[in-house]
């Protein structure tokens, strides 16, 4: 079963969208902070991570550049409510970031991850922007 770290820090954003990977057979661990985040990512293994861009305590693609120091080909869905995520891919670390705009659909949601896993055993950069 595929392991997912879903860090967002509105309860509900992050409620919704393990409640969407459970129904679909994956294991969630959720945090509600960067640093809770980057502890659990530093302590357990996953197979991918959804982290959202604006965090209270931290820029989100702050926090994926850190997970991806420490295992660069992590696949990582970064969600947002704003409309545009220009220069967001500025560093190495946050190429093949799979992008997605709340609000979202379930099936959207299961799309990214999956594209997130592809993308990163292909190393081509993409964008999934939904909304």
């Amino acid at each position: 079963m595929p392991r997912i770290l879903v860090v967002d820090d509105q309860k509900d954003v992050r409620a919704m969208i393990s409640m969407v990977l459970r129904v679909n057979q994956f294991d969630v661990v959720e945090a509600g902070t960067a640093a809770a985040g980057l502890q659990l990512f530093r302590d357990q293994a996953f197979d991918a991570v959804i982290v959202d861009i604006y965090l209270d305590d931290c820029n989100g693609l702050d926090l994926v550049g850190e997970m991806r120091g420490l295992v660069p080909d992590m696949p990582v869905v970064a969600v947002s409510g704003m409309t545009a995520f220009d220069g967001a891919a500025m560093s190495e670390q946050l190429t093949r970031v799979v992008y997605l705009q709340k609000p979202f659909r379930p099936g959207e949601l299961l799309h990214a991850v999956e594209t997130a896993r592809t993308a990163v055993k292909e190393a081509r950069p993409l964008s999934v922007c939904a909304g």
